[in-house]
C-alpha cells in the first residue's frame, strides 16, 4: 500500500523545506479528518494539480518520532477530555530525515486557534533540561512537574497548496508505546488541514467531502493515551474510538 502512495506522490511537484517556511502557519486553524489508508489513493489523485509535496533529500514520505510529556495526574490529557477550551500539549519531536529535534508547545484557545512555539534541542530528553523547563515556564506561564507519557511514531506526507496559504499533513502508520505497552493503527490515516481560517472551498476539503468524509475532531495524543493506559477516564472519547475502529476495519 505504501508503494502505491509513493508512486502517486511522485506526480506532485516538489517543494523544499525553506520554500515551505512561507506557509509556516504557526498561528492557525487545524481541521482534522480520518480515513482508511485504502482511500488515500483516490484522495491524492484529486490533489496532484493543486498541491506541491514536501521533499527532503529525495524523500517525500517522512518519518516522525515524538515524545509527549504530561503531569503525574495527566493534566493535559484530562483538560482535553473535559473539554477545556484553553489547553496545552508539550512534546519533543524528531524529524528523522532532517535529523532535527524540537521541544514544541501547542496551545489552543477558545476560538479554535492553535499557536505552536518551539525551540531546537539536541535530542529527546527523558529528563527535561533546565533550558527546556525555562522555555516551558516562559511560554505557558506555569511551572509543571513533567514526565514522559507517550512515544508516538508515524509517517507523514506534507502538501502545500499552490495558490493559497494552506498546508495539509497526512499521517499514516501510527504507532504508540510507553514502557512495554504498544499499539499500532496501520490502516488509519489522520489528515489535518492547516489554514488561517477554515475554508470549505479548499480542494482537499472538497475531495474528502466527495467520499463522505467530514471534519472530525481527534487528538492523536489522546487516542494514544487511552490505547496504552487502563486507568484513564475516556467516556468522552468512546464514540471516537468506535469511529476509528470502523474506519480501519
Amino acid at each position: 500500500m505504501l508503494k502505491d502512495v509513493e508512486k502517486i506522490i511522485e506526480n506532485f511537484k516538489p517543494i523544499t523545506l525553506n520554500e515551505m517556511n512561507s506557509v509556516a502557519l504557526m498561528k492557525r486553524t487545524d481541521t482534522k479528518f480520518v480515513v482508511n489508508k485504502s482511500q488515500l489513493i483516490s484522495i491524492l489523485e484529486n490533489l496532484k494539480n493543486d498541491y506541491k509535496v514536501l521533499e527532503i533529500n529525495s524523500d517525500r514520505i517522512m518519518s516522525y518520532s515524538s515524545l509527549y510529556f504530561d503531569t503525574e495526574s495527566n493534566k493535559f490529557y484530562n483538560d482535553h477530555h473535559n473539554g477545556k477550551n484553553n489547553r496545552t500539549k508539550i512534546r519533543q519531536r524528531k524529524y528523522v530525515e532532517s535529523d532535527l529535534c524540537f521541544l514544541e508547545i501547542k496551545q489552543k484557545n477558545g476560538k479554535g486557534e492553535t499557536n505552536k512555539t518551539r525551540i531546537p534541542v539536541k535530542d529527546f530528553e527523558l529528563n527535561l533540561t533546565q533550558d527546556s523547563k525555562k522555555f516551558i515556564a516562559n511560554t505557558t506561564h506555569q511551572e509543571y512537574n513533567l514526565e514522559p507519557s507517550l512515544w508516538n511514531a508515524f509517517n507523514r506526507i506534507t502538501l502545500v497548496n499552490i495558490k493559497s496559504k494552506e498546508r495539509v499533513t497526512l499521517d499514516l502508520n501510527l504507532n504508540y508505546k510507553i514502557k512495554d505497552v504498544e499499539k499500532s493503527f496501520e490502516n488509519l490515516v489522520v489528515i489535518e488541514v492547516k489554514q488561517e481560517r477554515f475554508n470549505r472551498k479548499s480542494k482537499i476539503v472538497k475531495a474528502l467531502k466527495s467520499i463522505h468524509q467530514h471534519p472530525y475532531s481527534i487528538s492523536k495524543y489522546c487516542i494514544g493515551m487511552i490505547s496504552l493506559y487502563n486507568d484513564l477516564k475516556y467516556n468522552v472519547f468512546k464514540k471516537k474510538l468506535i469511529r476509528i475502529n470502523n474506519t480501519i476495519a
